[in-house]
């Protein structure tokens, strides 16, 4: 009995030892983690704060309704900010519907087969391709394949492919944090895959579905190496024509074709001028794309945490 009692109390004490050795684990970890995480934080900060105190000054009403120049006091950033916009347009109206219809298909139609998964491999390796290769493959395709020349509507394309991938592992696992039961339920009272698709499963998905879509802009928004690639410019003084007309049908896609710049190669067409002048253009359109991609990335968190909250089971 006495014997029998020592080795419990062995075993107890055993116990505490590895429960104690784990704790000091977990505390390691947790500071190793805040130090990280300040390390980041406060680099970006950083960075923030230098672009913040050297181009606030130039954050004018002239400097947003102005063009490129060569006399950086004067220079803007009309045709870059208008590019970007309609740029941004092409892209979210090519990668959002089909980057969630395909991944509507692959997890709710696609039968489990060998083919099905070698596509789903590729997409989720897709998404770390590197951006150039997605400029290369445009460049190919839509500047020379197709004909679309050096255009808004290649360089829309171009990072709709970029963002593609993300819009449908979004989508998918959006789809997939709902409960088997709503599936089940919907099929009991007779309705059929679309509608159980389009009534329940799409409702209910929707926050992070948006949510994927929202960042893979803000991805898309800041990306240089595809729009260089395809031949955006770096020096316009003009804006594409306008999309809304006078006379019907009051819609216009002359635009698409036009020849255009972006916030990221205007930016860089300034640093890499000598001027100091023109060092201070760059961190003044830095700030305002930082402002921009922030802004995307909030009201990403903004709608998931909204619709999120309606979402009852």
């Amino acid at each position: 009995m006495g014997l029998e009692l020592m080795h419990k109390t062995k075993n107890l004490q055993e116990i505490r030892l590895m429960i104690a050795r784990h704790k000091r684990f977990d505390k390691l970890f947790m500071v190793v983690g805040v130090l990280a995480l300040m390390v980041a934080v406060l680099t970006f900060i950083a960075l923030f704060a230098h672009m913040l105190i050297d181009g606030m000054p130039r954050l004018t009403w002239d400097f947003f309704i102005s063009f490129p120049s060569r006399h950086p006091e004067i220079a803007g950033i009309l045709s870059a900010w208008v590019g970007t916009i309609l740029v941004m347009l092409v892209t979210a109206a090519t990668a959002v519907p089909i980057g969630i219809g395909a991944g509507i298909y692959l997890e709710e139609y696609a039968p489990k087969n060998i083919i099905t998964e070698i596509i789903e491999i590729n997409i989720t390796n897709l998404a770390g391709v590197p951006s150039i290769v997605y400029g290369l493959l445009a460049l190919g395709m839509f500047v020379y394949l197709l004909g679309f020349g050096q255009s808004i509507l290649s360089a829309g394309l171009a990072l709709a492919l970029l963002i593609l991938p993300i819009v449908i592992v979004a989508t998918r696992e959006a789809i997939r944090t709902i409960p088997v039961s709503i599936r089940e339920g919907a099929y009991a009272l007779g309705a059929s895959k679309w509608q159980t698709v389009s009534d329940h499963l799409l409702p209910y998905s929707a926050a992070g579905i948006m949510t994927g879509v929202i960042i893979g802009l803000a991805r898309a928004i800041g990306e240089t190496a595809p729009i260089i690639t395809i031949g955006a410019l770096t020096f316009i003084a003009f804006l594409p024509p306008s999309p809304v007309k006078e006379e019907f049908p009051f819609l216009s896609f002359e635009w698409l074709t036009a020849p255009f710049t972006v916030m990221p190669i205007q930016m860089f067409n300034w640093v890499s001028r000598p001027q100091e002048e023109f060092q201070i253009n760059a961190a003044a359109a830095g700030l305002v794309l930082v402002v921009m991609t922030l802004t995307m990335n909030a009201l990403a968190i903004y709608i998931r945490y909204h619709m999120r909250k309606k979402i009852k089971w």
